[in-house]
């Protein structure tokens, strides 16, 4: 009896505990009611981007309710990291006239979202992965958005052959009169008409940049001609065409000397060039770059950024017919440069890259790639010239060693080292590069460094929150403690240890162990690397987190020893914040299938694509959200993991449709 009066009181004072937190936590939701106004409210929620206001709508009822009204003059609108269906997207986008920014992945979006994104109070659109929209996004744009200041548009119609239509291209410069930067990162022949060139007269004549994936020569010909011909006051044309045009980025066939040219020509305000060919056939002499053409760039003197690059995409080609002469020439017309970008030109030797780091002293990113003839030589005395270089990328440039590295670390502002594919570089120059004080970018890809050279990085100053040991082959388990055991590795977020033939799951049962908040982790075709890493991975709790709660992206992509058994690591609560999965598509198609449908924000690769941003081009600090246990958004946009009932539904549910 005294045991059962035991209990009884126990439930009891439990029933009253509970009972008293209860009745504390609506005390607590009326209260903030109460003390701040729903005006107030709002205006605190609408200074917070989408995922804080997530994270806002998920600690309680007022706020969630507070949050759905916000997004209804919410002014900027930003989900990339995750590609939301329509149904999910139709009740986050309510109709909103305050909303000026909009950026989505639409790679499971179609034309029947068309309504939701073309609308008239938006100044910046930033559309990624649009292949099954097709171009008619481009003519209701032109009707809608009259007041658009900046486009981006990727992929446009690419998977399913959707048409994309001169017409469309009209509508849509012709309607957005206003457009300061206009990006179109697809293949835009299908454009091709008798007046494609024309009609680029009728484009703002407030647009200072332009982005195109790809441009036939015939058409890039005839546009550049009408812009040459409309600065002449008897032309037809009633006014210049692109008079304010300062950045232009260019993919073509051959870059040639009478490109160059008419660039220097037709867009005298240029201060900003990007041209990338990737030729099919070797080029002759007239569809080629010369020294001649080099004289040609910056006629104007305004260029603070150039980049010329022949790509390997489709023929092991170069710029045979540029060699040091060529650079000489550019540096003394381009002294005023602060980014450099060369690739592919096989026959400058030191005496040209040299003449570059000597003449133009406002240089701040430097770039070659292929230089097959660069040596240690062309930082022989760097630290006397007054450089400071930030940005600096190396790659195959093959006759470059340690010791010209160690020349190179003078320069103590660097931030972003790139040498892939340097094969020649050993431990000595990360000895040297371990002093940087600012170096939170390497990427050492397919080097000759060993452990001993990652326990330089680890007992270093470098900050580096990004590291690439791709193909490293030196490399074993034990640089995982090399590095880590030191004082810079646990500011890592991003590693790269694919293609290590000796790194086994001790190695990542090392690297669970340190607990280090790792952001994107790429193991790739290591055969060593099995089920355990999976597991061990999973299991990782980092500062009292979830399980594997700090992973947005993990490749094990043709890792030997991963097995079925993997995938079910994958599944809640494991990994709860992932984004992006790399995994061999023929391990269990079922179960990939089954797991794609449980996490439908969880973009699973499976043919061996790249996966995440590219390392040149992503933003330092990207990495640096914090969030609590649970990701909140995507909490709120399934709210569990029940999503039978569609996904529609559950979004209703939510924001009280």
């Amino acid at each position: 009896m005294a045991g059962e009066d035991g209990d009884d009181d126990a439930e009891t004072s439990y029933g009253s505990r509970g009972r008293g937190e209860e009745k504390q936590c609506l005390d607590s939701a009326i209260g903030m009611e109460h003390c701040l106004p729903s005006t107030v409210m709002a205006t605190i929620l609408s200074k917070l981007d989408l995922r804080s206001l997530c994270s806002a709508a998920a600690s309680c009822t007022s706020l969630r309710s507070c949050a759905t009204h916000t997004l209804s003059f919410l002014p900027c609108f930003h989900l990339i990291e995750i590609a939301p269906t329509l149904d999910l997207l139709r009740p986050l986008l309510p109709p909103n006239p305050h909303l000026r920014s909009l950026k989505l992945d639409c790679s499971r979006l179609d034309d029947s979202s068309i309504g939701y994104l073309a609308r008239s109070s938006l100044h910046e659109l930033f559309l990624l992965n649009c292949e099954n929209l097709s171009g008619r996004l481009l003519s209701e744009l032109g009707r809608r958005c009259s007041d658009l200041r900046s486009l981006y548009l990727s992929s446009l119609a690419e998977h399913r052959r959707l048409s994309v239509l001169y017409s469309e291209l009209k509508e849509l410069l012709t309607g957005c009169s206003h457009l300061e930067s206009l990006s179109l990162l697809f293949d835009v022949a299908e454009f091709e008409h008798p007046e494609f060139a024309q009609v680029w007269a009728t484009a703002s004549d407030k647009l200072t940049s332009l982005e195109i994936g790809y441009i036939p020569m015939s058409m890039l010909t005839a546009l550049l001609f009408l812009a040459m011909e409309s600065r002449h006051p008897s032309h037809a044309v009633k006014r210049s065409m692109f008079p304010n045009l300062q950045k232009l980025c260019l993919s073509v066939d051959y870059i040639t000397d009478h490109l160059v040219n008419s660039l220097s020509r037709g867009l005298p305000s240029l201060s900003h060039l990007d041209l990338q060919d990737a030729p099919i056939v070797e080029p002759i002499q007239s569809s080629d770059l010369t020294n001649s053409g080099l004289q040609l760039i910056n006629q104007r003197g305004l260029l603070k950024h150039i980049s010329l690059i022949r790509s390997q995409e489709f023929l092991f080609t170069y710029f045979r017919r540029v060699n040091d002469l060529g650079i000489l020439f550019m540096s003394e017309v381009c002294a005023t440069l602060e980014c450099i970008s060369l690739g592919g030109f096989c026959r400058v030797t030191d005496t040209g890259f040299r003449a570059i780091i000597h003449s133009c002293s406002n240089l701040r990113k430097l770039r070659i790639s292929h230089g097959s003839q660069l040596t240690d030589l062309v930082f022989h005395d760097i630290s006397a010239t007054s450089l400071s270089l930030t940005h600096v990328s190396l790659r195959w440039c093959n006759l470059l060693t340690s010791s010209g590295i160690a020349k190179l670390s003078f320069n103590t502002d660097l931030t972003v080292l790139d040498l892939r594919d340097c094969r020649n570089l050993g431990d000595e120059a990360l000895e040297a590069l371990s002093y940087l004080h600012k170096l939170h970018t390497l990427l050492l890809d397919g080097t000759d460094i060993s452990n001993r050279g990652l326990s330089f990085l680890g007992q270093g100053r470098c900050p580096l929150v990004s590291l690439s040991l791709r193909g490293c082959k030196r490399l074993t388990d034990d640089c995982i403690p090399a590095l880590f055991d030191g004082s810079i590795g646990h500011g890592i977020q991003i590693l790269d240890l694919s293609r290590i033939p000796d790194l086994s799951d001790n190695g990542i049962l090392s690297l669970a162990k340190t607990r280090v908040p790792i952001v994107e982790l790429r193991m790739r075709e290591c055969p060593k690397i099995g089920d355990s890493s999976v597991m061990a991975l999973a299991s990782m709790q980092v500062e009292g987190g979830s399980f594997g709660s700090s992973m947005h992206l993990l490749d094990i992509y043709d890792s030997g020893g991963i097995t079925p058994l993997a995938i079910r690591w994958f599944k809640k609560p494991y990994f709860p914040r992932l984004r992006w999965l790399g995994v061999t598509g023929c391990l269990n198609r079922d179960l990939v299938d089954s797991l794609a449908r449980s996490r439908p924000f969880l973009q699973v690769a499976c043919r061996g694509e790249e996966l995440g941003m590219g390392y040149w081009d992503s933003s330092f600090g990207w990495y640096h959200h914090e969030e609590d246990e649970l990701d909140e958004l995507e909490q709120w946009l399934l709210d569990g993991e029940d999503v039978s009932d569609g996904e529609g539904d559950i979004m209703m549910e939510w924001l009280g449709n």
